[in-house]
C-alpha cells in the first residue's frame, strides 16, 4: 500500500516560515548576552535574564495562543505573531538601555510564541496519518538548519562586524517569514458547541492539555540544560581560547540532527518512543560532559555533534508523544503545553545558570548539566517510559 504524500506545497511552505522565524530567534539568542554585557556593562546574571526573558514571553503567549487558537483561527494567529515579530525586531535598532532591552525581548518572545505555536499546530493537519513521527522530524529540520545558520551568523558577525549588522539580518529573516506565510493554505478545525464552551473561562484545563504534561516536563529539563549552551557558549569559548572552532559548533550541531532526524522519526513510527528516547538523553549527557572538558577544537566540535544528536531527538520524539496523547480538537493545546515546558526550560535556564557561574565556572556548569541530564533517564521512565506501549507508535 502506497504511503500518503508528505512533501506537499503547504508542508514545504510551513517549513520555510518556521526556518526564517527560527533564524531570528537563534541568531539573537547567542549574542544578546554579549550585547548586554558590552553595551550596558550588565553582569552575567542580568545578561542571562536578557537572553532568557525572550522565552518567558513566548511561554506566556503560548498559554493564551493554545487556548484561543481554534476560536480566533490558525491563520489569523500565525500572521498576527509574524507581523508582531517583525515590528519588535525593528525596535532593536533603538535600544539604549537594559530596561528597554528587557521589555523588547519579552514582547519579541511573545510574538515568537504565538507564531510558532500556530505553525506547530498547522503542520499536524498537513502531515498525513501514519507518518507523523517522520513528518514532524522533517518539519523540525527547519529549526535545525536555523540552529546552524543563526548562531554561525551571530558569532561571525559579532567577531567581524557590529550588533546593528546582526539586527539587519534578523529584520530580513522576520520579513521573509511573513512573506512566505502569505502562500500557505491553513487548514482550520470546526469546533462543536461543546468544544467551544470548553475554551471559555479560565480553568486550568482550558490552558493546558494534561496528557502532554509528563513528556513535556522531561523535554523542559533537557532544554534547561541546553540553555547553558545557547546563552554562555560565546563567553565560554573566549575563556578557553577556542573561538575559531566555536564558529562551527552549531553547524556541526545542526549537521548531526540533519543526519539523525529522518531515522529518529521512522524509529518512532515503527518501534515507539522508548527505543529513541533513552539513547537520546544519554548521548546528550555525554556531549555535555565533553563540552565541559573541551581543551581542543576537535573535542568542542565532537561535543556539538553529540549534543545535536541527543537534544534534537529528545525534542522531536517528545513533541510527537505530546500531540499523540491529545484528542484532535486539543492538538493546539497539546502543542502549546509542550512548548510552554520547553520554553520554560530555555527561559529560566539562562538566569538561574548565570547566577551559578560565579560558583561553578563554565566548565563546572556544563558538567553539572550532564548530571541533570542523566537524572532525566529515570524521570522519563517514571513519568512516561514505563507506560509507553512497545512496538509501533499510535498516530493521531
Amino acid at each position: 500500500m502506497n504511503k500518503a504524500r508528505l512533501w506537499t506545497k503547504d508542508f514545504l511552505i510551513v517549513g520555510f516560515v518556521n526556518f526564517f522565524i527560527a533564524i531570528n530567534f537563534y541568531l539573537l539568542m547567542v549574542v544578546i548576552s554579549s550585547f548586554a554585557m558590552e553595551s550596558f556593562q550588565s553582569p552575567p546574571g542580568e545578561a542571562g535574564l536578557a537572553s532568557g526573558i525572550f522565552v518567558i514571553g513566548a511561554l506566556i503567549a503560548r498559554l493564551f495562543s493554545g487556548k484561543w487558537m481554534e476560536r480566533i483561527g490558525r491563520k489569523k494567529m500565525l500572521h498576527g505573531g509574524l507581523i508582531s515579530s517583525l515590528v519588535m525586531t525593528l525596535i532593536y535598532f533603538g535600544i539604549n538601555g537594559v530596561a528597554l532591552l528587557l521589555v523588547v525581548r519579552f514582547l519579541h518572545g511573545a510574538a515568537f510564541g504565538i507564531a510558532t505555536t500556530a505553525l506547530a499546530t498547522i503542520v499536524t493537519n498537513i502531515i498525513p496519518k501514519g507518518r507523523y513521527g517522520e513528518g514532524l522530524g522533517y518539519f523540525m529540520l527547519s529549526v535545525t538548519l536555523a540552529m546552524a545558520v543563526g548562531p554561525f551568523l551571530g558569532m561571525f558577525i559579532s567577531r567581524h562586524g557590529n550588533f546593528n549588522m546582526i539586527f539587519v539580518f534578523c529584520t530580513i529573516s522576520a520579513a521573509f517569514s511573513q512573506a512566505s506565510a502569505l502562500f500557505l493554505s491553513v487548514p482550520e478545525i470546526a469546533l462543536t458547541r461543546k468544544q467551544l464552551e470548553a475554551t471559555k473561562g479560565f480553568n486550568f484545563r482550558s490552558f493546558i492539555e494534561f496528557g502532554a504534561i509528563p513528556i513535556s516536563i522531561v523535554c523542559g529539563i533537557i532544554y534547561f540544560c541546553y540553555s547553558s549552551v545557547l546563552s554562555f557558549l560565546t563567553v565560554y569559548i573566549k575563556e578557553i581560547h577556542l573561538a575559531d572552532a566555536a564558529s562551527f559548533f552549531f553547524v556541526i550541531y545542526a549537521l548531526a540532527i540533519l543526519f539523525s532526524r529522518p531515522f529518529t522519526g521512522r524509529l518512532f513510527d515503527s518501534k515507539g518512543e522508548n527505543i529513541a528516547m533513552y539513547p537520546a538523553i544519554l548521548i546528550f549527557m555525554i556531549g555535555m560532559i565533553i563540552l565541559g572538558q573541551a581543551r581542543a577544537g576537535y573535542t568542542l566540535l565532537l561535543a556539538g555533534a553529540l549534543i545535536g544528536l541527543g537534544c534534537g531527538a529528545v525534542q522531536s520524539v517528545s513533541q510527537a508523544v505530546a500531540v499523540k496523547m491529545a484528542p484532535p480538537h486539543r492538538v493546539g493545546l497539546a502543542t502549546s503545553t509542550f512548548f510552554i515546558f520547553m520554553d520554560g526550560g530555555v527561559g529560566v535556564g539562562p538566569f538561574v545558570l548565570g547566577l551559578l557561574v560565579p560558583f561553578t565556572g563554565y566548565r563546572g556548569l556544563y558538567s553539572s548539566m550532564a548530571i541533570v541530564a542523566f537524572a532525566c533517564t529515570f524521570l522519563y521512565y517514571i513519568l512516561h517510559g514505563k507506560r509507553a506501549a512497545p512496538g509501533r507508535a499510535e498516530n493521531i
